[in-house]
C-alpha cells in the first residue's frame, strides 16, 4: 500500500486563522469556504462570462447574490436535507443557484442538461427534487407540467419566467440556515454511471468536496487568488465542478464561462479573458495541438523541423534542470494560438496520449494530467509540475490511501482508494454502496493500473473493457486507443473486443473508426476509397508498435459519430456498424 506524505507548509495553511472562528472540524462547509474568500478578496472578479459582452461581479457581489437566494429558498420551505435540481449551460447563475442551494442546508442535485426531458424527470422524481433551477431548454416543458413532487421551476435565464436574481425572501431571524450543516453532512448528489454500470447518485459531502480542493493543490497543483479558470467542461460533471468552480472560489481566482464547445469560440475567450487555468478532456486538447502542429507543417519541411528540434531541446531542459524556455522560445506560435496567458493546462476525464503530455509541456505550458471518478470527488492523483511523468496519471494527492488489489506478475490490479475524498455512498441503493468497497473499507474503482516506487499510478484500462486474448492475454483497449491520439485522419476511435472464437470464447481486438469528416470531405466513390486507404496505413503503423497480442485484427468503418458523454467520451455500447 502507498499513502502521499504531507508536505511542510500546506496550500490550506491558512485555515487556521478562520478555524474556530468561521468554521469548526478539520474542513469548512462548502459556504463557510465561500466567506472565507470574501473576506480574503472580496473585491476580486468572481464570476464572468463574454456573450455577447463582458458581464461580470466580484466576489462581495456573488455573495449578496447566493444569500438573496438561499433567503428565497427558505421563505419557500426549503430545509436542511431537502434536494434542489439545478440544470442548464454554464453560467453565473448556474453557480449561484448551486451555491445559494448549499447556503439554505440543502443538497443540490447537478443534472446534465443535455439529458432529454424524460430521463431529467426520472432523476428528479429519484432524488425526491423540491424545486428545479433550469435555463431555458428545460424551463418552459417542466414550468407548465412540472412532475408531482416539483413545487416551483425558478429559471436561469434573464427575460424567462421567475428569474433568479429577482427572487428573495425576508432577513433570517436567527443564525442563516448554513449554520445548522457541517463538513460530514451531504453537499451533492451527482449521477454517473458508477463503477458498476448503471446510473447512480453519488453522494458527496460538504468534507469530501472541500478537502479534495484543497489536497489537490498540495500535489503540488498551485493556484493563486490572480489566477483565471475556463469552465467550458459542463458544470454538473464532478470533474469541472471541483477542478475549475470548486477550486477557483476557494482561492478567489476568477471563474469565466464558456457556452460552446467549437475551438474558434474558445480561442476567443482564452484571448479576450486572458485565461491562465484551463481544464479539458483530452479530445480538447488534442485539437489545440492538431491546429498548432498543422500551422508549423504549412510553413513547409525545413521550418517544421527547426521548431521540432527546438521543442525538443525545450522539453529536456523542461524536464532535466526545472527551467521553462518553451514559453519564450515559442511565445510567437503560442500567441498566434492564443495560449500565451495560459500557466497551466490539467487533463482528465479520459487517457491521455503521452506524446500530446509531451509536446504541450515541450512547448512551455506546464501541463499536468490527473485521475479520479465521480466517487473521490474527484480527483486522487495529478502530475506534479516540477516532477512530472509523462506515462503516468500522477502521483496519489496527500492524505490519500491507495493500493492495487491482487496485482499480476507485472503489479497490475484494480486500483482502490480510500481517504477523506471518498464518497459518502449511493443514493438510496445501499447494496451498490456495500459492493463497492473492500472489507476494510476502500473504494473499488474499476480501473485496472500499477503504481511505481514513487506513488505514481499508471492506468491500463477499465476492468469490463479488458480482452481476453485467445492466448490468455489481456488487452486494455485503452492503451492501444491512446496512440491514435495525434492523427488528424480520426476523429473518433473505439477498441473492443469481439468474438474470435466461439468455442474457446476467445477474443480478437478490434478498432471502430470514424474517420474526420474536416480531412475527408468528398463523398465520391475516390475520396472514399483514398480515406479507407489511409486509415489502413494508419493502423498497420500503430499495429507495428504494438506487442503481438494487442494488434487490431478488424476494422469497422463507420458513416456516422459515435455516441458521447457529456466530457467527450465515447460511450462503449455496441455501435450500430451498419
Amino acid at each position: 500500500m502507498k499513502s502521499a506524505v504531507k508536505r511542510n507548509g500546506t496550500p490550506w495553511d491558512f485555515l487556521d486563522q478562520y478555524r474556530g472562528k468561521t468554521f469548526s472540524g478539520e474542513w469548512p462547509t462548502i459556504p463557510e469556504m465561500f466567506r472565507i474568500t470574501v473576506d480574503r478578496y472580496g473585491e476580486r472578479h468572481c464570476f464572468t462570462i463574454y456573450e455577447p459582452d463582458r458581464n461580470s461581479y466580484d466576489y462581495t457581489e456573488a455573495l449578496r447574490k447566493i444569500e438573496a437566494v438561499s433567503r428565497a429558498l427558505y421563505n419557500r420551505g426549503v430545509r436542511k436535507g431537502d434536494k434542489i435540481a439545478v440544470t442548464g449551460k454554464n453560467s453565473p447563475e448556474w453557480t449561484v443557484a448551486y451555491l445559494g442551494i448549499l447556503f439554505t442546508g440543502a443538497v443540490v442535485v447537478p443534472i446534465d442538461c443535455q439529458l432529454n426531458s424524460g430521463d431529467t424527470e426520472a432523476l428528479l422524481h429519484f432524488s425526491k427534487a423540491k424545486i428545479l433551477f433550469a435555463d431555458e431548454e428545460k424551463y418552459e416543458r417542466f414550468s407548465s407540467n412540472p412532475p408531482a413532487q416539483i413545487s416551483e421551476v425558478i429559471s436561469l435565464q434573464q427575460g424567462i419566467g421567475c428569474y433568479i436574481y429577482e427572487i428573495d425572501g425576508p432577513e433570517f431571524a436567527g443564525d442563516p440556515p448554513e449554520k445548522a450543516i457541517n463538513e460530514f453532512d451531504t453537499a451533492a448528489i451527482l449521477f454517473t454511471s458508477g463503477t458498476m454500470g448503471k446510473p447512480k447518485g453519488v453522494m458527496l459531502s460538504h468534507r469530501n468536496l472541500v478537502s479534495d480542493c484543497y489536497l489537490a493543490q498540495g500535489a503540488p497543483f498551485d493556484v493563486y487568488h490572480t489566477d483565471i479558470f475556463y469552465a467550458i467542461l459542463p458544470l454538473h460533471h464532478a470533474y469541472t465542478m471541483l477542478a475549475v468552480f470548486i477550486e477557483a472560489i476557494s482561492t478567489g481566482a476568477e471563474l469565466v464561462f464558456g457556452k460552446k464547445m467549437a475551438v474558434q469560440s474558445i480561442l476567443h475567450d482564452l484571448k479576450a479573458a486572458k485565461i491562465t487555468m484551463l481544464l479539458g478532456v483530452p479530445m480538447l486538447f488534442n485539437k489545440l495541438l492538431a491546429g498548432i502542429l498543422r500551422g508549423l507543417r504549412d510553413k513547409g519541411f525545413v521550418v517544421y523541423g527547426i521548431v521540432c528540434f527546438l521543442m525538443g531541446v525545450s522539453g529536456f531542459i523542461k524536464k532535466t534542470f526545472d527551467v521553462n524556455p518553451g514559453k519564450h522560445i515559442f511565445r510567437a506560435i503560442l500567441d498566434k494560438a492564443s495560449l500565451t496567458t495560459l500557466r497551466t493546462c490539467i487533463s482528465g476525464g479520459g487517457p491521455l496520449a503521452p506524446s500530446v503530455f509531451r509536446k504541450y509541456n515541450q512547448l512551455g505550458i506546464d501541463f499536468v494530467q490527473g485521475y479520479g471518478l465521480t466517487e473521490t470527488s474527484p480527483i486522487i492523483n495529478l502530475n506534479p509540475i516540477e516532477h512530472y511523468k509523462e506515462t503516468s496519471v500522477g502521483k496519489i494527492i496527500p492524505h490519500i490511501e491507495e493500493k492495487i488489489l491482487d496485482p499480476d506478475a507485472r503489479g497490475i490490479g484494480e486500483i482502490v482508494v480510500r481517504g477523506p475524498v471518498v464518497m459518502q455512498g449511493y443514493y438510496e441503493m445501499p447494496e451498490e454502496t456495500a459492493a463497492s468497497f473492500t472489507s476494510d473499507g476502500f473504494l473499488k474503482t474499476g480501473d485496472i493500473g500499477y503504481l511505481d516506487d514513487e506513488d505514481y499510478l499508471y492506468l491500463t484500462g477499465r476492468a469490463k473493457n479488458l480482452i481476453v486474448t485467445e492466448g490468455g492475454k489481456n488487452v486494455y483497449p485503452e492503451e492501444i486507443e491512446n496512440e491514435f491520439q495525434l492523427f488528424d485522419e480520426i476523429d473518433q476511435i473505439l477498441v473492443r473486443g469481439y468474438v474470435h472464437d466461439k468455442k474457446n470464447r476467445s477474443e480478437g481486438v478490434e478498432a471502430v473508426v470514424f474517420p474526420s469528416p474536416e480531412f475527408f470531405k468528398n463523398a465520391g466513390a475516390a475520396m472514399k476509397e483514398q480515406m479507407k486507404s489511409r486509415i489502413s496505413a494508419i493502423i498497420a503503423e500503430v499495429n507495428s508498435r504494438l506487442l503481438p497480442y494487442q494488434k487490431i485484427e478488424k476494422t469497422t468503418i463507420l458513416d456516422e459519430p459515435m455516441e458521447m458523454t457529456t466530457t467527450k467520451k465515447i460511450k462503449r455500447g455496441k455501435p450500430d456498424v451498419g
